[in-house]
């Protein structure tokens, strides 16, 4: 079955802004910076999720070398440093800052040479010390520069959690996203996010959903109003945040439009350049949506476990075909015509269960993936 994709959200036009001042005094920062130069160049932005430690760039090879990037200087960079002449180091210094860089910092606690603290100054770039080694100040910067600078975007939808499975909920207004999610939450499932869904993504590479502030614990049903989940249910039926493994689309009923019989259609619905798999599921009086919902989680689970029920089932059609051939009379299905000697031989057929079973009767209405060939054959 081909795959199918929806975009929500792009890398580039969603990632958001900042500078070297919101780090330098972000609280979730982990180790001590404290800046010796450059406070003229605090407002500079940074761009990247990942810091730099580019050694040949005090070389002279300054290529590769991502301005917008945090820049760190290690005690292997600053033995190489101690290692030169003055007028040496000075000249790398100057080449070093002459690049436009957003912010260095040098780690271990170690003071930075002269030179550089005089060139940091000249030219505004912020130059910062951190007390711990590289490796924990480049993991304390991560975490922070991951959640700053995540790809962001909004949604229209319901997030719920549904057995741990978090399923964002889509479809047109008043399909009955909201109805849904209330049934689920009363079946003992959480709700993250009604109308508004917050997403971001995370390497490598999921999506997480969360409420909009202002909406948060919230759910409007119409004929309600607004209704406050937290104090009908309580604490255990909402999530501040969750992560979107499955989109269920909830379409209006249409008797020409073609849904998934078996299960296998594979369709991906995009968020911020991540597939996420997605079902078309309609609606329409009658049905018992959160018990489908309820049905998807599960069998989202198996998937997860290995286990493909669809096409299972379609293997063990398949050998049935291979094995015990449906006999079938003439008017059933057409045949090729026999050369003189031989017998009949029948073309390929779409049901083997029910022979007689219709496109609109029946799930047995199933297509022939293979055809038995006969011994010789090529």
């Amino acid at each position: 079955m081909s795959e199918q994709s929806r975009d929500a959200g792009s890398h580039d036009d969603t990632i958001p802004k900042l500078t070297v001042r919101q780090l330098a005094e972000d609280p979730h920062v982990s180790v001590v910076l404290k800046r010796v130069a450059g406070e003229a160049g605090l407002d500079r932005p940074l761009r990247h999720p990942r810091v730099q430690k580019n050694g040949l760039a005090l070389a002279g090879h300054h290529e590769g070398v991502v301005p917008t990037r945090v820049q760190l200087l290690g005690e292997t960079e600053l033995s190489y440093l101690n290692s030169l002449s003055n007028d040496a180091r000075s000249l790398a210094a100057r080449g070093f800052f002459s690049l436009g860089l957003s912010c260095v910092v040098v780690t271990g606690g170690h003071d930075p040479p002269r030179a550089f603290v005089t060139a940091a100054e000249a030219t505004s770039t912020p130059l910062f010390v951190s007390d711990a080694r590289s490796s924990r100040t480049i993991n304390a910067l991560h975490a922070v520069l991951d959640d700053r600078l995540a790809p962001q975007t909004q949604l229209h939808g319901v997030l719920v959690d549904v057995y741990g499975v978090g399923i964002l909920l889509v479809g047109k207004s008043g399909v009955g996203k909201s109805e849904c999610a209330l049934e689920l939450v009363r079946r003992g499932h959480c709700l993250v996010a009604d109308d508004v869904v917050r997403c971001d993504w995370r390497p490598p590479g999921f999506v997480f959903g969360q409420p909009a502030e202002l909406l948060r614990h919230h759910i409007e049903i119409r004929g309600l109003g607004v209704l406050d989940i937290r104090e009908l249910f309580g604490i255990t039926a909402i999530r501040d945040r969750k992560r979107i493994d499955l989109v269920v689309r909830l379409c209006e009923w249409d008797d020409k439009e073609d849904f998934d019989r078996l299960g296998l259609e594979h369709r991906h619905h995009t968020i911020l350049g991540t597939p996420i798999r997605e079902h078309r599921v309609p609606v329409r009086p009658g049905r018992d949506m959160s018990s489908i919902i309820e049905m998807a989680a599960r069998n989202e689970l198996l998937r997860r476990d290995g286990r493909h029920t669809a096409h299972e089932f379609l293997q063990k059609i398949e050998g049935h075909m291979l094995t015990e051939p449906a006999p079938m009379d003439d008017g059933d299905a057409p045949f090729d015509s026999p050369a003189p000697g031989e017998a009949k031989v029948q073309k390929p057929s779409w049901s083997t269960l029910m022979p007689h079973a219709i496109k609109t009767e029946s799930s047995a209405w199933i297509p022939a993936a293979r055809v038995p060939r006969k011994e010789g054959d090529e």
